[in-house]
């Protein structure tokens, strides 16, 4: 079995503000180690791909690979896919690791949708989005299914039923969150892992849109939005939106990407 693991930062247990998740804070990237190395325990020797998705890709340390030989690790910025790079229809199932909940999910911690400083709403088909949708439909490109999700419990109701799902805290705020003890999260991240393995592929859903797929992105300010609009294929729709529509979910996908990194250089501009 081939299992894809994409790993964020904002949905672990132990975290709740930015300060948490910046490079070099080491305490903070211990309890990312420890989550993820619960996990890998339950893996059995099966072939894990970890691609460490969280700003950079710098938080997932290699001397995992030393403690789990199964385990290969993507790392670094600036990647084709991103969170998602080097998936492909070879893999059995994937598993989002510490992801959180959409912008503005009322008492979420650091909510936010694809990119924290730039992008605001993400909306497909009408539906508002988060980086489990989005990525899940990327999954679907290959008819890989989502079996497992670790994160805070205000993503729990934002994604698919038939999932399996570690709730690592109760979100109280956007920098607050009632934490269980860590024990019982390692507890159930390996339990639940260990039962998500025993579910055949074909039990699990794969995830995808509708065609033709309407890509609409809000931004932060319109100097976002003025950028964005250069590129081919969008329209900008008032001050702050765009709208992109196409057949294939893999230039929607690359298109929320190239808006994302885009947007990014906006703080060098007009100094």
């Amino acid at each position: 079995m081939k299992i894809y693991v994409s790993i964020d930062f904002e949905g672990l247990g132990g975290v709740t503000q930015w300060s948490d998740v910046e490079y070099g804070v080491k305490f903070k990237q211990n309890y990312l180690m420890e989550q993820l190395k619960a996990f890998l325990r339950a893996t059995d020797g099966n072939y894990v791909l970890l691609v460490d998705s969280h700003a950079m890709g710098d938080n997932v340390l290699w001397e995992i690979t030393k403690e789990f030989e199964n385990v290969e690790l993507i790392s670094g910025g600036l990647r084709k896919n991103y969170m998602m790079s080097e998936l492909d229809e070879s893999f059995d199932r994937v598993v989002f690791f510490g992801y959180h909940a959409g912008v503005g999910t009322r008492y979420a911690v650091m909510d936010h949708s694809y990119s924290s400083s730039s992008v605001y709403n993400i909306w497909i088909n009408g539906q508002k989005m988060n980086e489990a949708l989005i990525n899940a439909a990327y999954a679907g490109l290959y008819n890989v299914p989502v079996a497992m999700i670790v994160g805070d419990d205000k993503l729990k109701g934002q994604v698919f039923d038939d999932v399996f799902f570690v709730e690592t805290k109760e979100s109280l705020g956007r920098f607050s969150a009632k934490h269980k003890s860590m024990k019982k999260v390692l507890k159930e991240i390996e339990e639940t892992t260990r039962r998500m393995l025993r579910v055949p592929r074909e039990k699990f859903k794969v995830y995808k849109f509708d065609t033709p797929i309407e890509l609409v992105v809000e931004f932060t300010d319109t100097a976002r939005a003025d950028l964005v609009e250069m590129l081919p294929l969008v329209e900008r729709i008032d001050g702050r939106s765009v709208k992109l529509v196409h057949e294939d979910y893999q230039v929607v996908f690359d298109a929320i990407l190239s808006m994302a990194f885009m947007c990014s250089i906006i703080k060098y501009i007009g100094r």
